[in-house]
C-alpha cells in the first residue's frame, strides 16, 4: 500500500511527526487537564521527547500496522494534537483510531475536522469495512465528536480499564463504510 498521507483539510494537515514538533508536543502532552482521560501523562519534558523519539523511529517502517499523525494548523503551522489509527482486525478489516488535542484548540471543529479526514482515508484508501474508537464516559468532548462524524455508541464498558489508580467506564463507538458513505452524501 501506497503512504496516504498527508492529509490536507480545510485549516488542518495531517502528516508524520518531526523532532521540531517536540516543543507543540509537550504543550498539550504536559496539560492534566488533556491527559486526564488517557493512560498516559501529564507527560514530563523526558517522556514527550521519548515518545516523540519512538513515533521518528516508527515513521523509518513502512507498512507498519498503526500510524500516528501530528495534526497542524496551518495558520499558524502548529501542532495542535495527533492522531493514531491502528488495524485491530485485517482479516475483518477493522481499524481503530484515536485523538488528542491541546486544550486551547478545543471546542472549535478541529478534532472533528481531522478526525472525518482520517475516517475518510480508513474507507477509501484501506477499504475498511468497520472503523471504532472507544473513550472515558466521563470525556463528553470526546464521545461527542464521535457522534457529530455519525458514529453509533455500540457499548458501555463497565471498569474496563485500570487508570490513574481507577477503575473507569468506557464508550464504545463504530460505523460501518456503508453508514460512512451515507454519512457523507
Amino acid at each position: 500500500m501506497e503512504r496516504w498521507f498527508p492529509i490536507r483539510t480545510a485549516r488542518l494537515l495531517l502528516r508524520e511527526f518531526r523532532a521540531s514538533d517536540e516543543f507543540d508536543v509537550h504543550e498539550y502532552a504536559s496539560d492534566p487537564i488533556v491527559s486526564q482521560f488517557d493512560e498516559w501523562g501529564p507527560n514530563t519534558p523526558e517522556k514527550t521527547s521519548e515518545r516523540l523519539a519512538r513515533h521518528l523511529r516508527e515513521q523509518e517502517r513502512w507498512p507498519r500496522q498503526e500510524v500516528d499523525l501530528a495534526v497542524e494548523l496551518l495558520s499558524e503551522q502548529k501542532i495542535i494534537g495527533s492522531t493514531s489509527v491502528w488495524m485491530s482486525d485485517e482479516k475483518n478489516r477493522t481499524a481503530g483510531f484515536g485523538y488528542t488535542f491541546n486544550q486551547r484548540y478545543w471546542n472549535q471543529g478541529f478534532a472533528t475536522e481531522a478526525t472525518r479526514a482520517l475516517l475518510n482515508s480508513c474507507f477509501q484508501s484501506f477499504e475498511m469495512h468497520r472503523v471504532w474508537a472507544s473513550c472515558d464516559v466521563r470525556n463528553i468532548g470526546s464521545w461527542r465528536v464521535m457522534e457529530k462524524l455519525g458514529m453509533r455508541r455500540e457499548g458501555m464498558f463497565l471498569r474496563d480499564k485500570f487508570q490513574k489508580g481507577v477503575w473507569r467506564d468506557s464508550y464504545l463507538y463504530a460505523i460501518l463504510a456503508d453508514e460512512w458513505q451515507s454519512a457523507c452524501r
